[in-house]
Order: C-alpha cells, then structure tokens, then sequence
C-alpha cells in the first residue's frame, strides 16, 4: 500500500461519491464525513462494504449473515454474529485484488483506520470508475454495432434496387425497340446520302475545275487576240501613214475585221454567260455543301450527346456501384472485428466464470476452515479482552506519570528560560563593557604614541 497505482482521495471527496453512486436512501442521508475521520466507525465501514458487493454483485447484505450451520453445534450466538463479517472479508478479499489491494485483513473490519479506509475506499472508488466508463464503452459499442447492421441492411437493399436500374438502364425495353432500329435506319440512309451527295458535290468541283482551266485558257487566248489587235491597229496607222491604199480594199478590209470583231464579242458574251451560270451552279453546290456538313454536324452531336448521355449514366452507375461494394466491405470488415471482438470477449468471460468457480470452491473451503478456528478465536478473544483491561490500567497509570513528568518539565523548562534571559542580558552588559574598556586602551594607545 506504500507505492499505490491509484490517488487517494479526501475524506469530503469520498463521503460525496458514495452518498450519490452506492448508497440510497437514508443511509446516504446519515452517511456523514464524522463516519470516516478523525477514527471510522466500524459499523459504517461494514456496511459500506456490503452495499459495494451489493452493487457489483448480486448477493444482499442480508445473505452475509444467511450461512447454513449444523444442528448440534455449540454456542451458535457466536456463530451468527461472525459469519456476517466473515462472508464481507472473504468477499472482500476476492473483490480488492481487481481494485489493487492486496493486504486487506479482518483487523481493517474490525478496528478500522483512518488514512488505510481512505486508501481502500479510494481504490474501490477508482475502480467504480474504471467500471462505468466501460460500461459506457460497451453501450456506446453495441450502439454502433446495431446502426451499423442497419446501414448494412440498408445498404444491401440499395445494392439490389442499383443492380435492378442498372439491368433495365442497359437492356432496351421492347416498346423502344423499334424505336431504336428506325433511328438506326434512318442514320445508315442519311449517312449513305451524304456519301452520295459528296460524291455528286466532287464530280461537279471536278467539272467547275476544268470550266474553270478552259475560261482560264480562253481569257488568255483573249488577252493575245486584244494584244495581236492593237499590234495590227499599229500597223495599219503607220501603214495608213505610207501607203495610200483604194478605198474599196478599206472598206472590205474594214468589213472582214467588224464581222471578226463582233464574232469575237460573241464569242465573249457567251463565255461570260456560261461563267456567270457556271458561278450560279458553284454557288448553289456550295449552299448545299453548307446545309449538308450542317445536317452531318447535328447528326453527330446528337449522336454524341446520346452516348454521352449514356455513358454518364452508366458511368454514375458504376461509381454508386463501386461505393455500395466499398462501404459493404468495410461494414463486413467492421462486422468481421466486431465478431471477433465478442468471441474474444465471450473466451475471456467463461475463463473468468470458470476461475470465479474455481476460487469460490476454495473460497468455500477456507471459509469451512475457518468457522472450524472461530471457536479457538474467541476464546483467544476473551483472554485478550482481559490482556487488553490489564493493559489499559497500565497505560492509564503510564498517562498519569507522563502527565506529572511533563507538568515538571515544563517548569524545568521555565526555569531554564528565566535563566537563560538573565545570562544573555549579563552577556549583553559584559559585551558592552569589553568593547568600552577596548575603545579606551585605544584612546590610550594614540595619547602614548603621540606623546612618544
């Protein structure tokens, strides 16, 4: 008990924990902080005891004193008045050891102390403590344990209402089935349009391409003839200008290059003609290049949006899948501990049931031994008892000599005080006197040397 593993606590911290968590009713009224301190009534301290093993086990105070006794016995009255103190020691001697007291005896029921009842009552109390919070614990456990089954079963639930949405999200429904095959005719006749109509659309480039290199040639061809024109329109002004021709070869000669020069203005009108048609035609294959990639592009992003559409939903899917299978892992996981945990427990109680057993039948066995040592107690009890007057004579006569020895001393000691005060003032005047007298032989000393 020297080196305890628990705090000691005060007397008034006591007497409040154990009038609110073990006591009831007028006995936590009467329990009072005069039971314990400055000597702890013995009464009390048994009492005490009883309504702890009262609360952590489920034997009553009045069992203590219920203990069978054989029918031709002699002096039962003894018998009855030991065997409750008996039954709270041995009880006590197997419930201390898990509160880490080791040394409790009969003297600690019979003739309690103040400051060993304390340290007991302190380690009782501890371990009150150390029980509550465990059994917090385990409700706080069990708790969890009951709302995580829930959220399993519930999260099972969900898992087959998903896997359902998740089987009629990806099979086709009959009524839509049609649906979906005349959408997918549909696309394979526009997109086989499409093909034909590029196909069209490259063979009419092709064509304007090769319009395109003959207006080009001809625009050349042209350009050379109005070059070659005004070259010979030149040569006739300087040929006008050294030759004086008839005017029957102008005129004709005049004539022949009119008729060529409106065949040529033909010519041209009607390559611009066929230009402005052909730039029509390129206009309106344009337009309907433009309506169709327009068509082909909304097409496609309906396409995209439907797989994306689609995809998403697949994809969510699949995530709240892969959640559901995460969270019933862990809550398996969690289970498979929990289990565990209580096999653990469930281990550890029925060893402890079958160690609890095993002490009592010794404990039984003690007790049998010990009812047999009762009748040499009291008779050792008696010649004590008269030990113990004798004694106490003595000790009174002891007390009385102490007090007479003391009242001498004491004025011994008065004496010794006023002798004391008269040799210290003597000092002080002795003192006084020697540092005079050494003040003068000073003066004296300096009169001499001065004089010398």
């Amino acid at each position: 008990m020297s080196e305890n593993t628990f705090p000691v606590y005060t007397a008034d911290a006591i007497v409040n924990f154990y009038r609110a968590e073990v006591l009831t009713g007028q006995e936590a009224k009467h329990f009072t902080k005069g039971d314990l301190a400055p000597a702890p009534k013995p009464e009390t301290v048994q009492s005490l005891y009883m309504r702890v093993l009262h609360l952590l086990y489920p034997f009553r105070p009045e069992c203590h004193s219920m203990v069978p006794l054989l029918e031709n016995i002699q002096y039962p009255t003894y018998h009855e008045g030991a065997t409750a103190i008996l039954s709270v020691y041995t009880r006590m001697r197997q419930f201390l050891p898990m509160c880490l007291v080791y040394d409790f005896s009969l003297n600690d029921l019979l003739a309690p102390k103040k400051q060993r009842t304390l340290t007991v009552l302190s380690a009782i109390m501890n371990f009150l403590h150390f029980r509550k919070q465990r059994m917090d614990w385990i409700s706080e456990t069990g708790s969890k344990f009951r709302a995580d089954v829930d959220r399993l079963q519930a999260y099972t639930k969900a898992n087959v209402e998903a896997e359902k949405r998740i089987e009629t999200l990806t099979t086709v429904p009959p009524e839509q089935q049609a649906e979906a095959e005349e959408l997918a005719a549909a696309l394979s006749e526009l997109q086989a349009s499409t093909v034909h109509e590029y196909q069209e659309v490259n063979t009419e480039n092709d064509s304007i391409t090769e319009w395109k290199a003959k207006i080009a040639e001809k625009t050349q061809k042209l350009a050379q003839v109005k070059v070659d024109v005004s070259s010979l329109k030149e040569d006739i002004s300087k040929l006008k200008s050294q030759i004086v021709e008839s005017p029957d070869e102008l005129k004709s000669q005049m004539e022949k290059m009119r008729e060529n020069v409106k065949i040529i203005k033909n010519s041209i009108e009607g390559t611009d003609e066929r230009v402005v048609e052909l730039q029509s035609m390129v206009q309106g294959v344009t337009y309907t290049e433009a309506e169709i990639q327009q068509m082909y592009s909304l097409l496609q992003d309906l396409e995209g949006s439907m797989n994306n559409s689609k995809q998403r939903q697949y994809q969510d899917l699949m995530a709240q899948y892969e959640k559901k299978q995460k969270e019933l892992k862990n809550l398996c996981m969690e289970e498979s501990q929990l289990k565990r945990a209580l096999g653990m427990k469930q281990d550890k109680e029925c060893k402890q049931n079958m160690r609890r057993q095993m002490r009592r039948q010794m404990k039984e066995q003690r007790v049998e031994e010990v009812l047999g040592q009762c009748n040499q107690i009291h008779q050792k009890r008696e010649e004590m008892a008269d030990k113990i007057q004798e004694i106490y004579a003595e000790t009174q006569q002891l007390r009385a000599k102490i007090k007479s020895l003391r009242d001498g001393c004491s004025k011994e000691t008065e004496k010794a005080q006023a002798l004391f005060n008269t040799l210290s003032t003597s000092m002080d005047e002795l003192h006084k006197r020697i540092e005079m007298r050494i003040t003068d032989l000073k003066l004296n000393v300096t009169k001499m040397s001065e004089n010398l």
